[in-house]
């Protein structure tokens, strides 16, 4: 008990904490389109997606992926244990060098439905999967959980 003090001066402040989680309102999100947040100075993409949108992401052939990952694998449960496919969170930074990729908002969702970075060509699809182009990886996931069905809470 005595090394508790020296232990809990290592964990970050209160302040620095809070920086690096956000809870967001999804409720006002319109189907095909996206919010985006920063969390912590980073760029973070909360898309709602239509069920066509969910159709093609759910029908790539993951065998086939530069980073084979479902599209289920890339969704957090709600409250109630069950996947809501219409809502995406992604990181918004490129895998290759690090820009911001365009999406429904700035009118460029690549060839594959999702996003597509300018810097060097980088495509990745509807569920944020490296589709095409010179970055090695999918879009990262955070962590995130529902609050309720509509409020997440974004941990980075």
């Amino acid at each position: 008990m005595a090394a508790w003090p020296l232990v809990d001066q290592m964990n970050p402040a209160g302040d620095t904490r809070a920086s690096s989680s956000l809870d967001v309102d999804i409720s006002k999100l319109e189907a095909g389109s996206e919010i985006r947040v920063l969390i912590g100075g980073l760029p973070w993409f909360i898309r709602r997606r239509t069920d066509a949108e969910i159709a093609a992401a759910r029908s790539v052939n993951v065998e086939r992926l530069r980073d084979p990952e479902t599209d289920e694998a890339r969704l957090r449960p709600k409250p109630d244990g069950t996947l809501n496919p219409h809502i995406l969170i992604t990181s918004g930074i490129c895998t290759h060098l690090g820009c911001v990729p365009l999406g429904p908002n700035q009118g460029n969702v690549g060839a594959y439905g999702g996003w597509y970075c300018p810097c060097h060509g980088s495509q990745y699809d509807i569920s944020g999967r490296i589709r095409e182009g010179p970055a090695p990886l999918n879009l990262p996931v955070p962590d995130y959980v529902y609050v309720t069905d509509d409020l997440v809470t974004i941990s980075i």
